[in-house]
C-alpha cells in the first residue's frame, strides 16, 4: 500500500511540477511548436493538476488548502498559455 501524502506537501509537488514545466528548454528545430516538447509541457501540468484535484473533496480541507487548490489550477491554466500560445 502507497503511503498517504499530504495535501500540503502535494501542493509543493504540484508547483514544482509547474516550474519544471516553464523551465523545459525550447527545442531548436520547431521551437515551441515541436508536437514533443508541447506533450512534455501538457504532460507535466496534468501532473500538477492531479495532484491536487481531489483535495477539495476530502472533509479535512480547510478554506485555506481548497483556495490553494484552486490558485494551482489556475497556475497550471497560465503556465500553459504563457508557454505554448
Amino acid at each position: 500500500m502507497s503511503r498517504l501524502i499530504p495535501a500540503s506537501e502535494r501542493i509543493i509537488r504540484a508547483r514544482a511540477l509547474i516550474q519544471q514545466a516553464r523551465d523545459l528548454p525550447v527545442p531548436a528545430g520547431f521551437g515551441k511548436y515541436d508536437l514533443s516538447y508541447i506533450a512534455q509541457v501538457k504532460a507535466l501540468l496534468q501532473q500538477a493538476r492531479d495532484l491536487v484535484k481531489f483535495i477539495p473533496n476530502t472533509p479535512s480541507a480547510s478554506p485555506e488548502i481548497k483556495n490553494e487548490v484552486n490558485k494551482i489550477f489556475q497556475e497550471a491554466d497560465q503556465a500553459n498559455k504563457d508557454i505554448l500560445h
